[in-house]
């Protein structure tokens, strides 16, 4: 791989692998010896595309498993999927977090989003595509500006759909959720749900439209959002949204939920962390932070079927952590995934304490998606400010966080649990 890079030969098309790969059983508990380190920051996104990964944060220095030499290479990462180890060839220049990571469809770029205004030295203010061998810009691709970060996206068919803390794109109103034309990177103005009304909660605790994840279904006819809003497209949505896309635009599907109108804790408008689709699109799962407080959503993984676009849905089943936040969730087919820093799943009753039936899954757990009861599966984690990133390939589940231990062993960052 690196000679391919030294030699300015680019990789050969490969797709990405799917986001979250369907499993028939769950992974195993002994993550892999081979991973990188990343030795501070936060892993915040990771994307395989072909044998090479791709580790994004606000890391600023790693190092290869088994070695002691520090590598300064900031914020984006490439190594190998078999060995781990981390290409040196490829160097991209981010000046600020990257938050999320998408594969373009020819197999040899990939797509940045985040806080960063610059990449490589040339202005690229939150959205860049570099080349997935080297880390050079791709030329051509000239994003329309984003006044403020990017957190998720996905590519559907030509358009970048993006999910944010902005509040314009090119200078024109487009807040928390845009598109942008995936060949150039002009604004499209296909995608324009008007994502408004910055929740405040009885303390007075208020912040501006933002989406904190979404996810769009593998036909690319559907997206699910979440973050800080009160009405879309002119109808109340409270904190969570599905929109139906087409090769023409996006519109609001009559698919609502009112479970996370209600207040959490005071000190949060929104208490969405994040959001993942079925393989098969019927359902999916959405992740709170928030605290405990009985009758809500609270701190909870809850499952949400599809079904007929119409108001009052109420969740299939709600796992309770008692009080710990989620931060991330993957969808496998054997089972949900789901990391935070809490200490318990199945805590209904838990008041930051451990209730009647709960079990212990300190920073990443499993649930039965049928029964949304936890599984036996329990590697254990540190908790820290919680796992912010749960990626499965064909090959296992990646686990990013800001902590170093899974299964008590030294994993800075990041780790591989593999299928057996």
């Amino acid at each position: 791989m690196a000679a391919l890079a030294a030699a300015g030969g680019a990789l050969p098309p490969s797709p990405a692998l799917a986001v979250n790969a369907t499993h028939s059983t769950v992974v195993g508990t002994n993550p892999v010896d081979w991973t990188p380190h990343a030795l501070d920051g936060t892993v915040y996104r990771i994307l395989q595309i072909g044998n090479r990964v791709y580790m994004a944060g606000s890391f600023t220095k790693v190092r290869n498993a088994a070695q002691t030499a520090q590598l300064a290479m900031p914020r984006l990462v490439a190594f190998d999927a078999t060995t781990g180890r981390i290409d040196t060839t490829f160097r991209p220049v981010v000046n600020g977090t990257v938050k999320a990571l998408a594969a373009a469809p020819d197999g040899r770029s990939l797509y940045l989003g985040g806080a960063f205004t610059t990449v490589n030295g040339v202005a690229a203010p939150r959205v860049a595509r570099i080349d997935a061998a080297t880390g050079a810009r791709v030329a051509g691709f000239a994003p329309a500006a984003l006044n403020n970060q990017v957190n998720d996206m996905r590519l559907v068919g030509d358009r970048l759909i993006l999910g944010g803390a902005f509040q314009t794109v090119g200078g024109v109103t487009r807040r928390a959720l845009a598109a942008l034309n995936a060949t150039t990177g002009a604004a499209d103005a296909s995608v324009n749900l008007r994502v408004e009304g910055p929740r405040k909660t009885s303390s007075g605790a208020t912040a501006p439209v933002k989406i904190e994840a979404l996810d769009v279904s593998a036909d690319g006819r559907r997206i699910v959002f979440v973050g800080n809003f009160s009405s879309v497209a002119g109808v109340a949505r409270h904190q969570l949204a599905v929109a139906n896309l087409t090769a023409t635009g996006a519109t609001l599907s009559g698919w609502s939920t009112d479970r996370y109108q209600p207040q959490c804790a005071k000190t949060m408008p929104t208490y969405l962390r994040g959001v993942d689709i079925s393989a098969d699109g019927t359902w999916f799962v959405a992740v709170t932070t928030g605290a405990a407080f009985p009758g809500t959503l609270c701190d909870t993984a809850s499952r949400f079927e599809f079904g007929a676009e119409t108001g009052g849905k109420q969740p299939t089943w709600a796992n309770y952590t008692g009080g710990d936040t989620l931060l991330s969730v993957a969808i496998t087919g054997a089972a949900v995934y789901v990391g935070g820093h809490q200490r318990w799943l199945d805590n209904p009753l838990g008041r930051d304490s451990a209730g009647p039936g709960a079990v212990s899954r300190p920073g990443i757990g499993a649930i039965n998606p049928t029964t949304g009861k936890a599984l036996a599966w329990n590697p254990t984690k540190d908790r820290g400010v919680g796992t912010q990133e749960l990626y499965a390939t064909d090959r296992g589940l990646w686990v990013g966080s800001d902590t170093v231990t899974v299964a008590g062993e030294y994993h800075a960052r990041v780790a591989f649990l593999p299928l057996p």
